[in-house]
């Protein structure tokens, strides 16, 4: 256990930090928490955490289920519904993502970079059985799919303008298996009038996500991508001399 984590934190409420903290211990895969789940996660004391949650259940954001298992409450999923309401960069991307579903005939997401990983934002899925598994809100590495690529590439503000447009030339970038083996992805950047908005992309099965696919769809993410920047405000890389060609990633 991490006794660091008992130090208070400075510039803020220790209290306030510390139940944020445990907040953040749930994730994918996560859903559920034992008490010594937190306090592996967190560092803290199962008695300060047992005093944290139980005003975290009070006010609604965990629930403690029969056995002893830590839930999130219902509080989270309001908070992340006015959230997702009151973002005006929705109303531009959901009808983006139907698009690219309609066109290409895989799922759809919009990701943007939460620290060191990715967090899907908004998601369409296709019509067909078999897909990829991702939700609204989802985590992801940072380092792994071609939407994390994008948004670690632009996401770097130091870029000279020769140099953001020499990376943009080769848009979309396409992934294959990398974060997960059976799953391919093409992705490419979208930007406001405040820089790198997000990476807009579609991800499938890799049996019927092939190069060959990914390169004949990779022209329609890009054009769909750039549609929506224009919408946005965005300024685009200024045009490379050699035309947009697929970047393929291997795992």
């Amino acid at each position: 256990m991490k006794k660091t984590a008992e130090v208070p934190v400075s510039g803020g409420v220790e209290a306030v930090d510390r139940a944020l903290a445990i907040l953040r211990a749930f994730d994918i895969g996560c859903e559920r928490q034992t008490l010594s789940d937190l306090a592996s996660r967190t560092g803290f004391y199962k008695s300060t955490i047992l005093r944290l949650c139980q005003s975290l259940e009070r006010s609604g954001f965990l629930h403690r289920e029969a056995s002893g298992t830590f839930v999130l409450g219902p509080e989270s999923l309001r908070l992340a519904a006015l959230y997702r309401r009151d973002s005006k960069l929705e109303t531009h991307v959901r009808p983006a993502l139907r698009a690219l579903v309609e066109a290409t005939e895989e799922s759809a997401s919009f990701y943007q970079r939460q620290g060191n990983r990715r967090q899907c934002l908004y998601r369409e899925e296709t019509r067909r059985a078999i897909r990829d598994h991702i939700l609204e809100g989802d985590m992801l590495p940072l380092n792994l799919g071609a939407a994390g690529h994008v948004l670690t590439i632009f996401g770097n503000s130091s870029l000279s303008p020769a140099e953001r447009a020499r990376r943009y030339a080769p848009m979309p970038l396409a992934s294959f298996g990398e974060r997960d083996p059976e799953t391919a992805a093409v992705a490419a950047p979208v930007f406001s009038h405040d820089g790198l908005a997000g990476a807009l992309g579609i991800s499938g099965p890799r049996t019927r996500l092939t190069p060959k696919r990914a390169a004949e769809i990779g022209p329609v993410v890009l054009a769909k991508a750039e549609a929506l920047s224009k919408l946005l405000g965005g300024v685009l890389p200024e045009a490379a001399e050699e035309p947009s060609s697929l970047k393929r990633r291997k795992a």
